[in-house]
């Protein structure tokens, strides 16, 4: 289930919100500019799916994305717990860090752990099978995936090299709870 968390960034023990409720998750993340939506499938999605079925079964959502925000490239990416190079791959997100462009994730199954960084708040938000989150560029933000991946994504590039992280440095990450779905 889809789940808000924001902290004071001072203090990582103390819940200023919480929220598992689809439309308080959305009201509350689009008052600090960050879009989430939830999309349904044209088709039964499983974790052996091939990419473009995945895509075609978006395609609707995917194409009025595309066009009202402008994104030129769209992938899947799907990580299982069986990954060798899991924890890696973990390590790679765990860290506060922006992009110079939005970085977009729907979650065609499974799930994962968004933490973001806005003024002196950290907001967590568990994202779910059919959540879209939209973190705009130069947002600080991290990622879990947890400890046992199990998710496909579709992601959503303006610059079509893809991904581009950059670190800020900042250990705030380390301070808060990590995913452990």
């Amino acid at each position: 289930m889809s789940a808000l968390t924001v902290y004071q960034e001072s203090n990582p023990q103390a819940v200023l919100k919480h929220s598992d409720d689809y439309m308080d998750i959305a009201e509350a993340l689009a008052f600090v500019g960050i879009r989430f939506e939830r999309w349904e499938a044209a088709q039964v999605i499983t974790a052996e799916t091939p990419a473009d079925t995945i895509l075609e079964a978006y395609r609707s959502q995917i194409d009025e994305l595309k066009a009202t925000e402008g994104y030129v490239t769209v992938d899947t990416i799907s990580l299982a717990a069986d990954n060798p190079m899991k924890d890696e791959l973990r390590q790679k997100f765990l860290s506060e860090h922006t992009h110079s462009e939005d970085e977009v994730r729907f979650f065609v199954r499974g799930e994962g752990m968004f933490y973001l960084h806005i003024e002196d708040q950290i907001y967590q938000v568990h994202c779910c099978k059919d959540d879209l989150i939209s973190v705009p560029a130069n947002a600080r933000h991290w990622f879990d995936m947890g400890p046992n991946p199990d998710f496909t994504a579709i992601r959503f590039f303006n610059n079509p090299e893809g991904w581009v992280a950059n670190y800020t440095g900042d250990a705030i990450a380390d301070g808060f709870p990590k995913f452990d779905g």
